[in-house]
């Protein structure tokens, strides 16, 4: 008896290429939200702190060394690590992830 049911439905319809193109499209934007633009506001972000970045800064390099910025160049910092003063060693500036204004400088901004 059961067999009969079945029998007298029928074939699915297909789906319609409209649909499938909606999902598609829905889907991509998704994909946008969720990974690319929020990547592209944090390498911005992370750019606009790269462009302040000045000699006598302290930074946190991505490898969690510590170290003073002794120059600054286009695409090289010399940063010196270390308390003995003789540790200095070109980076590129992206390596750079947390910069540390010093005290002074900080004081004079606010008065």
């Amino acid at each position: 008896m059961n067999n009969l049911i079945f029998l007298n439905q029928g074939t699915p319809a297909a789906a319609s290429p409209w649909v499938m193109l909606i999902w598609i499209v829905a889907l991509g934007a998704l994909f946008y939200f969720m990974a690319i633009r929020p990547q592209k506001k944090q390498q911005k972000e992370h750019q606009a702190l790269l462009s302040t970045l000045e000699a006598g800064d302290s930074v946190l390099t991505s490898s969690g060394f510590y170290g003073v910025v002794i120059d600054v160049m286009e695409e090289v910092v010399i940063v010196e690590f270390g308390n003995n003063k003789n540790c200095r060693i070109p980076m590129k500036k992206g390596a750079i992830i947390e910069i540390e204004k010093p005290a002074s400088a900080e004081k004079t901004d606010k008065e």
